[in-house]
């Protein structure tokens, strides 16, 4: 029998949870760093002068943005927190699997949070409705290659 597409020869189930946490930790690293210095931006635009000329419309958006890259940096350091709390207690399993689920819902806060930092800078710079249909664009285009693509790729090969 060939092994699963997430297994490799030899490797025991200890080898592969331990794997698959290190390829977890590497993603997260990445995306860790650009949610963070995202917030700390959206942050200091609360700050600025202009921002509080701007309409309901634009405040709403960046409640929603800023709230949306909290929770986004909370979710990738979960899995941090998560190990110091299970370290040494045996549950390698559940911390991969629950953190794997953490980051998933993370990625969705990012996006959200990606393109509402977007719109708000658009809609400096063009019409606001055609802000709002580049972000909508945008937006295809993260589903596009953050699901879509993997999707089909996943469908293909089983």
């Amino acid at each position: 029998m060939d092994p699963l597409p997430y297994e490799r020869d030899g490797e025991t189930s200890g080898e592969r949870l331990d794997r698959h946490w290190s390829e977890l930790l590497q993603e997260l690293r990445l995306v860790q760093t650009g949610t963070q210095i995202l917030f700390a931006f959206l942050l200091g635009i609360a700050f600025q002068n202009q921002f509080h000329t701007t309409d309901g419309f634009t405040h709403a958006v960046y409640a929603v943005t800023l709230i949306t890259a909290a929770l986004a940096v909370a979710l990738f350091l979960a899995p941090v927190a998560f190990h110091r709390f299970l370290y040494q207690q045996g549950l390698r399993d559940r911390l991969v699997t629950i953190s794997d689920h953490l980051a998933r819902v993370g990625m969705g806060f990012l996006v959200v949070s990606i393109s509402g930092g977007l719109l708000i800078a658009l809609d400096v710079v063009l019409p606001r409705g055609a802000a709002v249909a580049v972000v909508a664009g945008v937006l295809m285009w993260f589903l596009m290659f953050w699901l879509a693509i993997p999707a089909y790729v996943r469908h293909k090969h089983r």
